[in-house]
């Protein structure tokens, strides 16, 4: 229906930002991955759109990035996901981190959305493991991550590393992209170079 808005931005809140085009404001509900990429208020915006229709509501969500409105509309083709849980998930992984983490099947890191439990996580991971390649610029990422499956070693090494506090999407992404033949030890102790200084 509406695939972008653009114009003035004059109001944000954590939840949503108006767009003023031809002196009509749309208020745009937003993750906080868009919100932290808006521009200051009175500067000109463009914001990918989606419209959800219901019977008691016409929402309108807005996304500073093409690839944030394609991975939102893969959220709600899944069963139990809504537009408010889809925005939810944008607004604790962005597109390319939910690739990685979907190739990974970190629940966890999904779970860190507000009001998305456990079975809805293990849901989105189920249903998009094959959907979201190209989502984001992580295909490098979400090959590595995808890499460990083949390796027990490396599978030991990232199960080390999530213990040591550190996601299983990042764990798996790092030691993904390392050599295979290099032993456990060395993988964590190498995985925990790089995943500290990223912190």
């Amino acid at each position: 229906m509406i695939y972008n808005v653009k114009g003035t931005l004059t109001y944000t809140d954590p939840t949503f930002a108006v767009i003023e085009c031809s002196g009509v404001g749309f208020k745009c509900f937003v993750s906080m991955t868009t919100l932290k990429e808006l521009p200051s208020i009175g500067n000109e915006v463009n914001l990918y759109t989606y419209m959800s229709v219901r019977e008691d509501a016409l929402d309108l969500f807005g996304f500073f990035e093409v690839d944030e409105l394609e991975a939102f509309k893969l959220l709600i083709s899944v069963s139990g996901i809504g537009p408010k849980a889809a925005i939810a998930i944008l607004s604790v992984l962005t597109p390319s981190k939910l690739s990685v983490a979907i190739s990974s099947g970190d629940v966890r890191s999904i779970q860190m959305a507000q009001g998305v439990g456990k079975k809805t996580a293990e849901r989105v991971v189920l249903e998009l493991k094959d959907k979201m390649v190209g989502i984001g610029t992580a295909a490098v990422d979400v090959q590595n991550a995808q890499s460990v499956a083949s390796s027990s070693d490396a599978q030991e090494a990232v199960e080390v590393l999530v213990s040591l506090g550190f996601s299983q999407s990042d764990a798996a992404t790092v030691v993904g992209a390392m050599d295979k033949s290099l032993s456990v030890d060395d993988m964590v102790r190498k995985g925990l170079r790089q995943l500290s200084s990223q912190l």
